[in-house]
């Protein structure tokens, strides 16, 4: 078994620093911008938008490329990227009187051009992976035996995500060159081989399709209980850093808000992932 201390030690102190308020929290790795993405966030349209837009690569508005100092070439066209705005409409209900407000989707579009059509602006250099990083002994053990036992497909790709697959029991994680700190690669892979010791062929904690719907309770859960077993497990492999505790703590943190009617899911999440620890390190 974990010594019970340690467990103990790493959920009293998320609980404490949960009691201090919010920390933001950043996600841990590279991203790795492919298809059309926006200059000034560095973010990936939308799929639809990556399917309506002509070209990969860097777009933005025109007030966006001139406030960067550039200067769309006469006689270019732009294209649109769609959005959905939501706007509050209030009614009165004619039985009660009450007021009610309903949100009303509408879809909007705006007007953008890309880096091809632009004068005075250099392209953004291909983002570079860290060479520098070295795999940690301790850590590999952990995934190598349990993956091994378990016969998990597992896999380490240059990826913008991570995630495990209940229906095909297959864990994919970012590159270890995509983190600037090595440990937090192994934050991540802890996270998600501990969602997969919930499949209905291990612990049975969670279905064999997705891990629920995204934001509802049931997922905010089972995030909860992944990113426990991650904290202990960081904790066990002596790999914890104070920024690894500190992402672990603000991305439980996001999750709470979502389980604050259920006061008492802390407790049982933390038995829950005891469990997932104790199945990872083969001490079940």
């Amino acid at each position: 078994m974990v010594k019970a201390n340690v467990y103990d030690m790493v959920t009293n102190r998320i609980i404490a620093e949960l009691e201090k308020g919010k920390i933001p929290w950043q996600k841990p790795w590279t991203g790795v911008r492919s298809g059309a993405y926006n200059r000034i966030t560095k973010r990936p349209y939308s799929l639809l938008n990556q399917m309506l837009l002509q070209h990969t690569g860097e777009y933005a508005t025109f007030k966006q490329w001139q406030d960067l100092g550039g200067h769309i070439r006469k006689g270019e066209k732009s294209e649109i990227v769609v959005f959905w705005k939501i706007f509050e409409s209030k009614e009165t209900d004619s039985d009660t009187g009450e007021i009610e407000i309903k949100k009303i989707p509408l879809l909007r579009y705006y007007n953008v051009f890309h880096i091809s059509q632009v004068d005075g602006v250099e392209p953004l250099a291909l983002e570079q992976l860290n060479d520098e990083v070295e795999p940690i002994e301790a850590g590999d053990k952990i995934i190598t035996d349990y993956i091994d036992k378990e016969h998990l497909n597992f896999i380490e790709c240059k990826s913008n995500k991570a995630y495990y697959s209940p229906s095909s029991d297959t864990v994919v994680v970012p590159l270890k060159e995509q983190c600037q700190l090595i440990n937090e690669w192994y934050s991540i892979a802890f996270h998600e081989i501990s969602h997969s010791s919930g499949h209905k062929s291990r612990l049975n904690r969670i279905q064999t399709g997705a891990i629920s719907a995204f934001g509802s309770q049931d997922y905010s859960k089972e995030e909860l209980v992944a990113e426990l077993s991650s904290a202990t497990l960081m904790s066990v492999a002596g790999l914890e850093t104070p920024k690894t505790f500190r992402n672990s703590t603000a991305y439980i943190q996001n999750w709470l808000q979502v389980l604050r009617n259920d006061n008492k899911f802390i407790v049982s999440a933390s038995s829950k992932a005891e469990k997932a620890v104790n199945y990872i390190l083969a001490k079940a």
